[in-house]
């Protein structure tokens, strides 16, 4: 290698100094570099830097970085990966996520984090127990698995998913005491009269294309939505936050209502099954691309019982559709929300969850899904204007 260290010792009051007082890291002389002058420093000396000049790093932080900087994996770092180190940590400082520079340097050559993994410390309370198991539920590589055990604090906690489920038991607890009703709620006469659920001829209301998600058609219902929702959305939410999470949900939930009105266009819709689909088919569809990287106890197991839940929801909801309704001409919910969330979770979700390490905006293909479900929103929007008269569609008087 071209000989680097002279170069930097000369310019140390000149620009190169320049360039780590702009990062606020620790100034390094030029006799910390390696004394025969071959522009490399070893990481073992590297650690001994930082620990001598107090810096608050966590140990599995140092360990990624040094790892990030050991572009040949052999125990030296040259300036040039001492640079991209500051840049990529200057990067962390300002978003929770990393850049496409943070990116390529984790693709710079073969790095082995030299500390051994994460599932073997010992000596850790619950709290950090519960995000070390979050994170080998979700993140298939081992990096990003310390990084987030690392920085994650509980600050903010995952506050939507929780909302929301709270909120949804709040709705059916009030109905089941105005209806006393709990078990196939949407047999009665007054289910459908409130603000909430989504009903065809209602459908210029827009906010009920998002509101049905706070009315279940049952208990049974509500049951295996919540679970699924808690199982897989609250550790979701923990490693990728809740603006990543709600883009996820929301968009399901819009899709499957407006999947609805496309579709079975006489129907009613209610439950949250188009966000839960979305996070759940998402997240199966991570860790089917990544099997080898997901390091979750049972997977193939868990994996199967996820299956048997999303199958068992989808087959009461496609029973109850065809069931005959107890006040006919209007039919019971529609199933075709579930479909809708699994078209975004197989897409904008996938996309989502499989870039934890990167901004959203500096992915193509993110971009691409969002805006063919963009594309497929304002579709759904003209449709539900024109197409209704257009095609002379009978549908059941309001409720």
């Amino acid at each position: 290698m071209v000989n680097s260290s002279p170069a930097v010792a000369a310019h140390a009051e000149g620009e190169e100094i320049e360039v780590l007082e702009s990062t606020d890291v620790l100034p390094v002389a030029p006799e910390d570099y390696d004394p025969e002058n071959s522009g490399f420093i070893s990481t073992e000396r590297f650690r001994d830097l930082l620990a001598a000049h107090g810096s608050e790093l966590d140990p599995h932080k140092l360990e990624v970085l040094l790892a990030l900087a050991d572009g040949n994996a052999d125990g030296k770092i040259c300036y040039q990966d001492f640079v991209n180190l500051v840049s990529s940590e200057d990067e962390l400082e300002m978003s929770n996520k990393r850049s496409n520079s943070f990116r390529r340097a984790i693709l710079q050559g073969s790095r082995q984090l030299r500390n051994s993994a994460l599932r073997e410390e010992v000596g850790l309370g619950l709290s950090r127990r519960l995000v070390r198991h979050v994170a080998y539920e979700t993140l298939p590589r081992e990096v990003d698995r310390k990084w987030y055990f690392d920085s994650y604090n509980y600050c903010p906690p995952p506050w939507l998913m929780l909302a929301i489920t709270i909120a949804e038991v709040v709705v059916f607890m009030y109905y089941g005491f105005q209806l006393n009703r709990w078990v196939l709620q949407v047999s009665s006469p007054y289910f459908l009269k409130g603000p909430l659920p989504y009903h065809p001829q209602l459908r210029a209301q827009a906010w009920r294309y998002l509101s049905y998600i706070f009315m279940h058609a049952g208990i049974e219902h509500l049951g295996l939505n919540m679970a699924m929702q808690l199982l897989v959305g609250v550790p979701l939410e923990m490693v990728h936050g809740a603006l990543r999470i709600g883009l996820v949900y929301v968009c399901g939930v819009l899709a499957g209502s407006l999947a609805v009105s496309v579709t079975d266009m006489t129907a009613p819709v209610v439950g949250s099954s188009g966000g839960v689909y979305a996070l759940v088919s998402a997240h199966l569809a991570n860790v089917v691309m990544n099997w080898s990287g997901m390091k979750c106890q049972f997977k193939l197991f868990r994996m199967a019982m996820a299956l048997v839940c999303m199958s068992v929801e989808f087959g009461r909801a496609v029973w109850l559709r065809f069931y005959p309704p107890a006040f006919p001409p209007c039919p019971n919910p529609s199933f075709v929300a579930h479909l809708g969330g699994v078209a975004v979770g197989l897409t904008l979700g996938v996309v989502v969850l499989q870039n934890y390490e990167q901004r959203l905006q500096e992915q193509s293909l993110f971009w691409i899904f969002f805006s063919v479900y963009t594309l497929f929103i304002l579709c759904g929007i003209f449709w539900n204007i024109f197409a209704y008269s257009l095609l002379d569609v009978k549908l059941p008087p309001p409720p």
